[in-house]
């Protein structure tokens, strides 16, 4: 039976995103497979009166349970009332790739859907969104489109080269479909390992590898063609280097994890830019933490002694990017 995202507390991000490229920021859309993610994610938001989309991949859909996670959303939003925190909430599918898959989203609750015809042909690719659109705005539900590819790999998404969008398409393809955002490929990159060694170069002072700059000449030029629309940015964890630390000092093995820097995302969130993704990030603090807690208390087996701590940290990780990377503390 079909459920109005309406009736769970949700709203779409259309006067969210109008407030935000209007001010200069970017919502926060951080990625949860559990509810530790998820407890973090609410109460980093509401801590720094952030508005906050929670957004699942389809994958995440699966491993959660589509009706669970429904009620999983629902309790997000009241537990955010009980607390006192006003803030808006918009439920998304991230990277959806049928059309049949945002039909199913849209009907148990969600209030935003992803298409991505990014893999396909120009012209499949507005096809593809523009049915998703017709049918998504029907029921208020409001829509991301994608040009361009990433690199990466991010659950079901896998990209071995990214291909820049390409700026003369932007406003031909907005007018055909009728999307309501579009995230575009300028340089992010999803996962840990978003740029190859060889692609960095290596700061003297600290060792850490510098990736290359965003495309912001892209950017420009899209924001120029279709001024105040709402962009997207995918693949924008800064794979924090204090976590990487810490899970190769607990065991782990993850060398050459590199990401965005903070200060191009910022940069970013000043202009159109008004939704920046952020899922790796948070994989890194919830894998640090159990590690660590793990290492030092080889004993311990309640899984709240270790999850705990991991999502304590989590919601201090989540409150500083609001904070000092979007922008987007006090705007609920």
């Amino acid at each position: 039976m079909a459920v109005s995202y309406k009736d769970l507390g949700f709203v779409n991000t259309r006067e969210m995103f109008k407030k935000a490229v209007a001010g200069g920021y970017a919502i926060p859309a951080y990625n949860f497979n559990n509810m530790e993610q998820l407890q973090s994610i609410m109460t980093a938001c509401g801590k720094s009166n952030s508005p906050v989309i929670i957004q699942v991949s389809s994958g995440a859909r699966k491993y959660a349970n589509a009706t669970l996670l429904r009620y999983m959303g629902q309790g997000a939003v009241q537990m955010a009332r009980d607390a006192g925190w006003n803030i808006p909430v918009t439920l998304h599918l991230d990277h959806g790739d049928t059309f049949e898959l945002c039909v199913s989203c849209i009907e148990s609750g969600f209030s935003s859907v992803m298409i991505d015809g990014s893999a396909h042909p120009y012209d499949k690719n507005v096809e593809l969104t523009k049915k998703v659109v017709e049918y998504a705005h029907k029921y208020d539900v409001t829509v991301e489109g994608e040009l361009g590819v990433l690199a990466g790999i991010e659950d079901d998404v896998v990209a071995a080269k990214g291909i820049y969008t390409q700026p003369e398409q932007v406003e031909d393809f907005v007018k055909k479909t009728g999307v309501d955002s579009l995230a575009i490929s300028i340089g992010t990159s999803h996962g840990a390992y978003k740029f190859k060694p060889e692609q960095c170069t290596k700061d003297p002072v600290t060792g850490i590898l510098v990736p290359p700059p965003l495309r912001f000449d892209i950017l420009e030029e899209i924001e120029h063609r279709i001024p105040g629309f709402p962009i997207v940015l995918h693949g924008s964890s800064s794979v924090l280097p204090e976590y990487v630390n810490i899970i190769n000092t607990f065991g782990g093995k993850m060398k050459a994890a590199v990401g965005i820097p903070a200060e191009q995302l910022r940069r970013a969130a000043k202009s159109a830019v008004c939704k920046i993704n952020i899922d790796s990030d948070g994989r890194l603090v919830l894998t640090a933490i159990v590690r660590k807690v793990l290492a030092e208390k080889p004993e311990e087996f309640d899984p709240r002694k270790y999850l705990g701590p991991a999502r304590d940290e989590l919601v201090k990780m989540m409150i500083d990017k609001n904070e000092h990377v979007l922008g987007s503390a006090g705007k609920a």
